[in-house]
């Protein structure tokens, strides 16, 4: 992956001044034995579900994502083989069709303290959700979050994982001693049987980057669906997609003015496609120009599978006068259902996490002046071909005193 100027994977925003909206709650640093890291986001009322009802737009995702699919005959299959076609530093399919049986994947996330110490604090510290419960861990992977769950008193965990990680799990809960309370089953969700009717809580780490994307959510929904009892819990149950926009002048010159003269050649017809698809980095915080704004917030426990699919308005007013190159998309996700509220942010001003940010650049360079906005809506869907990536649309207008412009652009997650 490229870095962004002066970004650091290890800061934190503990002494940084937060001027994003709804700062309200702050979760403390995961290396505290606490919840992982600050968010920058999160209202008083449970990840600001009553303000979403207020700021966000909803509306009937029937959307032509003009352009998006043209001239693409190709099936979920064909993506693997296709995906040096992609134009960015990072290529989405290739990532996920190499990785998901990787050792060297299951070690990122692992690694990745903010989201691992998290499911570890809210198992530990919240107890007296699991004792001798019976738990669904929804793609188990390694079987992490069942270790932790068995630890933590529960009856019995089932542990389903597809891949052939699930062999692996099977030996690594024989290792530790914990055969007798946790079974690990290979296969999908949606095509396996578990050997109990209904389970008390069902816990999966299902997010994907820029929240949706490659995701498990209609997984974990199926398997709340048929399995979890009427008074059950999900963990997590609420996850917040949230907007800001950024100065980038450097890293849109390096990935997508490079079109324009490669080694004295002119093929400067790429810059469509390569604007089409986004960017996951790491966003350093000072780049921030923006509010961030509160595009959807998911309650996983009561959602249908077609919620995912939204429309939503925002309203971005800049914080300085500056140049802005791009919007920035991440996701805070919380466990509502602990004894004190816990969760962790993927935003800039947070700790960095393996899910880093989602950057979607604009094809015009906006000067704004402070206290300007930029309004508009973004619409999100799965891809009607292969509904694991995701089309989006961005609408947006700004009248500033220095620059009007109004667009709409369209990318393209695959």
């Amino acid at each position: 992956m490229g870095r962004r100027k002066g970004s650091n994977t290890a800061q934190t925003s503990t002494n940084s001044s937060n001027q994003f909206e709804g700062t309200k709650i702050r979760f403390q640093d995961a290396d505290d034995d606490g919840v992982a890291t600050d968010s920058s986001n999160l209202d008083e009322s449970i990840l600001a579900v009553d303000k979403a009802a207020e700021d966000v737009s909803m509306g009937e995702t029937d959307v032509s994502f003009v352009d998006s699919d043209a001239g693409d005959d190709k099936t979920s299959a064909d993506y693997y083989f296709d995906s040096y076609s992609h134009f960015g530093i990072f290529s989405y399919s290739s990532y996920f069709e190499f990785t998901k049986f990787s050792f060297t994947a299951f070690q990122e996330m692992l690694k990745d303290v903010v989201r691992t110490k998290t499911y570890q604090n809210v198992i530990y510290q919240n107890k007296f959700l699991f004792q001798n419960k019976v738990v669904l861990d929804v793609g188990a992977g390694t079987g992490i979050l069942s270790l932790f769950c068995a630890k933590a008193g529960a009856a019995h965990v089932y542990a389903v994982e597809c891949s052939h990680m699930a062999d692996m799990a099977k030996q690594i809960v024989e290792t530790n001693g914990l055969s007798d309370v946790v079974t690990v089953l290979k296969g999908k969700i949606e095509e396996i049987e578990l050997p109990v009717a209904k389970v008390d809580i069902i816990i999966s780490e299902w997010m994907g980057y820029f929240l949706l994307f490659e995701n498990m959510l209609n997984t974990v929904l199926y398997a709340r669906d048929k399995w979890l009892v009427n008074d059950g819990v999900v963990l997590p149950d609420k996850a917040s997609l949230y907007l800001t926009a950024i100065e980038d002048a450097e890293y849109k010159d390096d990935k997508i003015e490079f079109w324009n003269n490669v080694y004295g050649f002119d093929m400067s017809c790429i810059k469509k496609q390569a604007m089409m698809e986004p960017l996951v980095d790491t966003v350093d915080q000072n780049q921030i120009v923006t509010n961030s704004h509160l595009l959807k917030t998911m309650d996983i426990s009561k959602m249908a599978p077609g919620d995912a699919s939204f429309t939503a308005s925002f309203k971005l007013v800049a914080q300085r006068d500056d140049y802005i190159h791009a919007f920035v998309a991440y996701f805070d996700v919380s466990f509502t259902k602990c004894h004190k509220l816990m969760g962790f942010s993927t935003g800039p001003k947070s700790r960095a996490t393996h899910w880093k940010q989602t950057v979607l650049y604009l094809e015009d360079v906006l000067t704004i002046c402070e206290g300007e906005a930029i309004v508009g809506s973004m619409t999100v869907a799965p891809n009607k071909k292969n509904p694991r990536d995701v089309d989006i649309m961005v609408k947006y207008s700004l009248s500033g005193r220095r620059c009007v412009v109004s667009r709409v652009q369209f990318y393209k997650m695959r």
